[in-house]
């Protein structure tokens, strides 16, 4: 089940990748899940507006490494000739992938037309798909969800469009646009878009643990598999994951000593990315969810969540952690 993945002109080593999440899938998170397996990681979406009008922040979501290779940008708009030039733009900064955003849920996006607003308009997607296909010549993928609600299941009909304007890949998220993240993945959507086209099909929803990601390749014959928050808190569960496919087999969860060196690890990419003010404020929230479920984990964050300084947040989390490795909680200290 696990094994290498051709999109359009680009060779991946496995078919396990990150999902592209906003505010969550920059740099640093992105490099640091590659190290534990996942082959190709997304950029948080993009706004194309963004883009042609030459914003300072939306080409901070394009930055990358070398580390950070093969890399997909993921773009969202409503205007078929706005996407088109930020197509453009993409391809030339050297992007290795375009993903077309037709599934966000969030009511801001969803105002403008774009995000999953598309699935609402198969005559304006299929314009922005053709568009888009127009302007590049990178691999192009499209994530969509099931439709807007129970009575508006269009997914297998929006396939079917991106696929005849020329997409390399589609992504199914199978919850509703009403579903938001809430209610439970309807992963046989994914079987059904399997069997409709011929273009690989990638499933995301509901991968939480290395086994969910067998069951969801057998259960529905997909291609790929994106983990989305699965990932939270947890990127070593690209290496659960390639292992359990691999051999039957699952690594130990990491010890309090391995956490802390790879929160440290990803605390300094973003001091280095943002600054140490920045840094520091934009990694509490993953520390939140490196330490969800750890005994006496939500005393700890009530109290790293104040913390603005790195050295004072590092102090911390070991001593926090270091105690866990004899069986007794920090948190007691705080």
């Amino acid at each position: 089940m696990l094994s290498k993945m051709n999109i359009g002109s680009l060779s991946l080593r496995n078919n396990i990748f990150l999902a592209p999440m906003a505010g969550i899938t920059d740099l640093p998170f992105r490099v640091l899940t590659r190290t534990f397996g996942s082959s190709l990681c997304f950029t948080e979406m993009v706004s194309a507006n963004g883009l042609v009008r030459r914003t300072h922040k939306s080409y901070e979501y394009l930055k990358s490494s070398p580390d950070d290779s093969p890399l997909g940008v993921q773009i969202f708009g409503s205007d078929p000739d706005i996407l088109r030039e930020a197509a453009g733009i993409v391809t030339e900064l050297g992007a290795d992938l375009i993903d077309i955003n037709a599934g966000c849920p969030v009511k801001k996006v969803l105002k403008t037309g774009a995000g999953a607003a598309l699935m609402r308009d198969p005559a304006k997607f299929e314009a922005i798909v053709k568009s888009v296909r127009g302007a590049t010549h990178l691999p192009l993928t499209v994530k969509i969800r099931s439709g807007w609600g129970n009575d508006e299941l269009n997914a297998i009909e929006i396939a079917g469009i991106a696929e005849d304007c020329g997409a390399d890949a589609l992504s199914l998220h199978p919850r509703t646009v009403r579903q938001g993240f809430s209610g439970i993945a309807d992963w046989n959507l994914i079987g059904l878009a399997k069997k409709s086209i011929g273009i690989p099909v990638i499933g995301s929803g509901d991968i939480r643990k290395s086994e969910d990601v067998l069951e969801m390749i057998e259960k529905t014959g997909c291609d790929g598999v994106m983990v989305g928050r699965g990932a939270l808190g947890n990127p070593w569960i690209f290496k659960a994951i390639t292992a359990f496919i691999s051999n039957g087999t699952t690594p130990d969860p990491p010890s309090p000593i391995e956490r802390e060196a790879v929160i440290l690890q990803h605390l300094e990419m973003n001091i280095s990315l943002y600054g140490k003010e920045m840094g520091v404020k934009n990694f509490r929230k993953h520390l939140l969810w490196y330490t969800k479920g750890l005994k006496g984990g939500s005393k700890f964050r009530k109290a790293a969540i104040l913390v603005n300084e790195m050295n004072e947040l590092l102090e911390m989390v070991h001593e926090y952690l270091q105690p866990l490795s004899n069986g007794t909680s920090g948190a007691e200290k705080l």
